[in-house]
């Protein structure tokens, strides 16, 4: 994503009342102390001003992105859940837990990916985040990812991969195809919670061949 495009979702985003940190007019971040600056300037500025986060009520605090800012494998979930609530990290509960399990499966760390949700707070009763609910919190996204310049984004479950790829498609129908978001290569698959409800033989194996794309396009 190169410096045009990046200003270009800023300005859009000032047209929907969400003020964001300037981007250099010399270039995007180089380093990974640069992305980390970003991105840390980018959650106050979201705090500050999102339309859904500083009016919705039930949440504990924000709940960012967490990793290596200028990682080449970005993971995006849905919202934060109850455990990531509490702490403040994405992807700490039991869902996380099997998170690490694939990321560890793929010869990685967490430390090596950038973990994200669409929400940055928990959608009250841990529902199913609304159109509107992703509409507020995705500038906020969408910097986000433009500051980490992944190579490869992994969508986790249904409202990741619908926002990523724009489609109103189901999971079960776009994983294990590639999409792009941004000129960035997206992998839609399963959400690491649908693996815990639904760990059969099958489900496991198409997971593991999304990850083994993923695996083969990072090289």
């Amino acid at each position: 994503m190169d410096l045009q495009q990046a200003k270009l979702h800023l300005e859009t985003s000032v047209l929907m009342g969400v003020d964001f940190l300037p981007v250099s007019e010399q270039s995007l971040p180089q380093t990974v102390a640069d992305s980390q600056t970003l991105l840390t300037q980018l959650s106050k500025t979201h705090d500050a001003t999102c339309p859904h986060c500083t009016r919705v009520t039930g949440y504990t605090q924000t709940v960012f992105g967490v990793g290596n800012p200028f990682a080449s494998l970005m993971f995006i979930g849905e919202a934060p859940g109850a455990e990531e609530d509490r702490i403040g990290i994405p992807f700490v509960g039991d869902a996380g837990k099997k998170l690490d399990e694939i990321i560890s499966a793929m010869g990685m760390q967490r430390e090596d990916v950038y973990i994200a949700n669409v929400l940055k707070s928990r959608p009250p009763n841990n529902r199913t985040p609304t159109p509107e609910e992703i509409r507020h919190c995705a500038p906020f996204l969408t910097q986000q990812v433009a500051i980490v310049q992944p190579k490869v984004i992994v969508a986790l479950g249904s409202p990741a991969a619908k926002f990523l790829l724009q489609t109103s498609r189901g999971i079960t129908q776009l994983r294990g195809s590639w999409g792009t978001f941004e000129g960035i290569s997206v992998m839609p698959t399963f959400h690491p919670a649908y693996l815990l409800r639904n760990y059969t033989k099958e489900i496991r194996a198409q997971m593991w061949s999304d990850m083994q794309q993923v695996m083969k396009k990072l090289r």
